[in-house]
Formats: structure tokens, sequence, C-alpha cells
């Protein structure tokens, strides 16, 4: 058997019916693309299995017995992978057409380059934010205190934000989201697996500082796009426990990429983060919907 061109991973959580559409959309323009398709499911208990071995023969399905977080089943699948080329890809995302071509034929003319992010767009069709420039303490406390939306236009959201991005132009970047994320099997090879310790958030961007560390090449390439329904799934989680999954990814990503001075600093201000977010998640249980 031939090796396939590019293996297509999917993570599913709680989103079949956007799962189907993501599914459709990629068997429509990867027609001729020799590919291999897997769909990890997080015991999403929906009806995604029974989908999946029903109506899409040509995907390999992987079912979990309980939720393993987003690290982990990603790296179920790329150990069973095989193509040039791998795409790590959301289930709540839909393919625009000739996205398979126009990556394909780049990486062959671009072989420097070992991650890849496509252009994002929002359910209407609008530029959705998809490139970020790496974690500070100052952006991440600034996060943590939720002034994202009350004071969104300090210099230090701005540049982590990389609210400067020009999304009409090709060009190298730190991080890309990871929603949909492409590279040659070189760089897995190089780079190896997610780090499972990371149950959700952070955990790509990790995997991109280990890139760049590694001296390698992230771009961005407009000329390739999807549409993203962001947060469908994980909306389905309760406010206090994301921000807890939120919080420990952070610390460990201070942990692991900063230094210990960093993460203690983050460390001593979570309590007030999470007391901010347990005042958030009852005001909007008592009063939003009155």
């Amino acid at each position: 058997m031939s090796t396939p061109k590019i293996s297509i991973i999917i993570v599913n959580w709680k989103v079949r019916p956007l799962l189907e559409k993501c599914l459709e959309s990629i068997l429509a323009d990867t027609e001729d693309i020799s590919k291999e398709i897997f769909v990890v499911d997080n015991d999403s208990r929906d009806g995604t299995s029974e989908m999946i071995m029903a109506d899409y023969h040509q995907v390999t399905m992987i079912a979990l017995p309980r939720n393993r977080g987003f690290a982990k089943a990603n790296n179920l699948a790329l150990k069973q992978s095989s193509g040039d080329y791998i795409f790590l890809l959301n289930p709540d995302t839909e393919i625009q057409p000739g996205f398979f071509k126009t990556i394909l034929a780049y990486f062959e003319s671009h072989p420097e380059v070992a991650l890849l992010g496509p252009r994002i767009l929002n359910s209407d069709l609008s530029q959705q934010a998809s490139i970020r420039r790496f974690p500070n303490l100052i952006s991440q406390l600034l996060v943590l205190f939720k002034l994202t939306k009350v004071w969104p236009d300090n210099k230090f959201l701005q540049k982590y934000l990389a609210a400067d991005f020009d999304y009409n132009r090709e060009q190298e970047v730190e991080q890309i989201m990871g929603a949909a994320m492409i590279m040659p099997r070189a760089t897995y090879e190089k780079i190896g697996l997610f780090d499972q310790r990371f149950f959700l958030w952070l955990e790509e961007v990790d995997y991109c500082k280990r890139v760049k560390d590694a001296g390698l090449v992230i771009k961005y390439l407009p000329t390739a796009s999807l549409v993203h329904h962001s947060g469908i799934s994980f909306a389905k989680e309760r406010i206090f426990k994301k921000q807890l999954i939120f919080d420990w990814s952070l610390l460990y990503y201070f942990f692991k990429q900063k230094n210990i001075f960093q993460a203690l600093i983050i460390l001593i201000f979570l309590p007030i983060n999470l007391l901010l977010t347990a005042g958030y998640a009852w005001w909007k249980n008592n009063y939003q919907n009155e």
C-alpha cells in the first residue's frame, strides 16, 4: 500500500453535526489526493462513533472511553499516521474549495517551512484572529485579571494578540491556532508528540515554541482558508471548570517554557483569577438571563 499524501487528524467532543459537515468538506476537496483520516472521539456519547462507522468507511475511528484531552487524543492518531504531511484539524471547521491543493503545492515549493497555519474565517466569513505572539508574564497577568475586554487597547495585550497582524500577507509567525495546523512528517519526527500534561489550551503554543526553539520556520498562509465555528465544543463546559483547566495549562506552560520565578508569580495570582471567575459565573447564572 502506498503512503498517503496527507494524514488528517480530528479530535471530536460533542459536536457530531459539525463534525459531519467537516468531513464532507474534506472529502469534497480531496477527491484526487491520497489521504487517511482519523477521528478521535473523546467520549462524546452523542452518536459520533456510530455515525462514522455507518457513513464514513474511509475514516479510522478511535473511540475513547473517557475524555483524555486534546493533546492525548491527537497523540494517539499521530502515532498511527503515515502521511507525508499531517493536518491537525478541529471538528467545528469547514474546508474551503481548493484548500488541500494550495497547501500541498505550498509545501512542495517551500521545503523550509516546518509548520503552517491557514487563513481562518468566522462563521460569517469574516477574518478570525488566529495568530498570536508567545505569552509573556505581563500579558498573561492581564488575561488572568480579565482585562482583555475592559482594557483591550493596552500595548501588552495588543502585542500578545498580534493586533497589528496583516492577515492578507504570507509571513513568518510565532504561533498559530491549534484549530488548523499542518506540518511535513519531518517536523513531527523532529519535534515529536504533544505534551500530554496539557489537557486543553496552550498545548499548541507549547508545540509552536518547541518548533521555534529547534530553529524551524512557522508560516501563515492567507491563500488557503477554512471556516471555524469557534468554541462550540468547549462552550458546553461550565465556566469555572474551563477556567481551572486554562489556569493549570498556563501555570504548567510558564514552569516549562519560562522560569520558576515567573511561574510562581502566576501561581500567586491564580486565586484572584478564580475568585473573579466565580463571581462572573454567579452573576451569569443569577442575572444575565433576566
